[in-house]
């Protein structure tokens, strides 16, 4: 019963893994023969998922969805290209780089809100490795995957630095904030599953 979990979940990964690899070389012109869709029903269901990308364990983007609204195979799609070529922070990347980039997908689950009214019951509401995490005031918002925790593991320090992407204070709060924790199922080109 575990080693057919495990191999569904390794069917799983290459699927997820080779579309988004599939989408980002047609993006860059390097595919010859375009997308050939995968016939599975999972595809098909609306889930939200991330597309990171890294290059020399440094991240190289990272764009994806936080509400299930289209198929996984549309969102997946569409976030390893805008990973690839849209995300603000890093310039395109290249038909060059794209042998050197892993690719990482992270399905997660249903955003679930945090009845907090200050900082100190968020601190202690989170779980730091598990929960990812949504900081939003008015405009103002902010994501960081559950596995940021790996370079933040100081529940105080990760939401400053996640209110600071927001565009906000490290420090600031308010009564109105919003506080969403969501969990990912992650995928990697970096990790062979057991």
């Amino acid at each position: 019963m575990i080693e057919q979990a495990a191999t569904k979940k390794r069917g799983r990964r290459d699927i997820l893994l080779t579309i988004a690899r599939s989408a980002i070389s047609e993006a860059l012109g390097l595919s010859l023969n375009g997308f050939i869709p995968f016939q599975a029903d999972w595809l098909q269901k609306k889930t939200a998922c991330f597309v990171t990308l890294k290059m020399n364990g440094k991240l190289r983007g990272c764009i994806g969805s936080l509400k299930a609204y289209r198929s996984l195979d549309e969102d997946l799609y569409a976030n390893a290209i805008a990973a690839a070529l849209h995300d603000p922070r890093f310039p395109p990347l290249t038909a060059e780089e794209l042998d050197k980039v892993k690719i990482e997908v992270s399905l997660l689950s249903p955003m679930r809100r945090l009845k907090v009214s200050s900082e100190s019951e968020a601190v202690a509401a989170l779980e730091p490795g598990r929960h990812g995490v949504v900081f939003q005031y008015g405009e103002h918002h902010a994501t960081f995957l559950p596995q940021v925790w790996e370079q933040l593991p100081d529940a105080r320090q990760f939401l400053a630095q996640l209110r600071f992407k927001a565009g906000l204070a490290p420090d600031f709060w308010h009564p109105d904030v919003l506080v969403y924790t969501y969990r990912v199922e992650r995928f990697s080109e970096d990790e062979e599953l057991e």
